[in-house]
């Protein structure tokens, strides 16, 4: 146990970590830009829906717009700008692509606050971890509208290695 440790002490020694404030800005500026992307992606979408759901995505427009704005008062570097245009994943052409294109919207918001939520901050890390959360609840609503189930995996965002089954104390 005590060779465990010792190695840890070395492995923490010779790999000392990031500046927090950089890798704050750095996990920032991801969620920035997944935000921009998401401001786009609902003024492309929202001209092919009607009604309520046109409505709702107004609503989710306004909030993504919110958090951009959010994200760029907490930045002490310059803010990554907005594309003039962004490449989306799903070609809208009615209804049921707008909410498949919201969804993975919504999805692609998810990795980036996961990232965020490693800050030191403990205010920026609930910010981000509520925002991860409320992207997945808006995910899960439009894949709905769209007729589509629950996304694949068990916990989106989250990198790989952190899904992998940990070893037991004494393995």
């Amino acid at each position: 146990m005590g060779a465990c440790e010792a190695g840890h002490a070395e492995t923490v020694r010779a790999h000392p970590p990031a500046d927090p404030a950089e890798s704050a800005n750095q996990a920032i500026q991801t969620a920035l830009a997944a935000e921009h992307a998401a401001v786009y992606g609902y003024g492309v979408l929202g001209g092919r829906l009607r009604g309520g759901l046109q409505q709702v995505a107004k609503t989710y427009w306004d909030v993504h717009r919110a958090q951009r704005d959010k994200l760029v008062s907490i930045l002490s570097v310059r803010p990554v700008a907005a594309a003039a245009g962004y490449r989306l994943p799903v070609k809208v052409t009615n209804a049921r692509s707008a909410a498949r294109l919201a969804a993975a919207l919504e999805d692609d918001l998810v990795p980036a606050y996961v990232g965020l939520a490693g800050a030191s901050a403990a205010d920026l890390r609930v910010f981000a971890a509520d925002s991860a959360e409320r992207s997945m609840a808006r995910s899960a609503k439009w894949r709905s509208n769209a007729g589509e189930g629950a996304p694949p995996e068990a916990f989106p965002g989250l990198p790989a290695a952190a899904l992998s089954p940990r070893p037991e104390p004494g393995e």
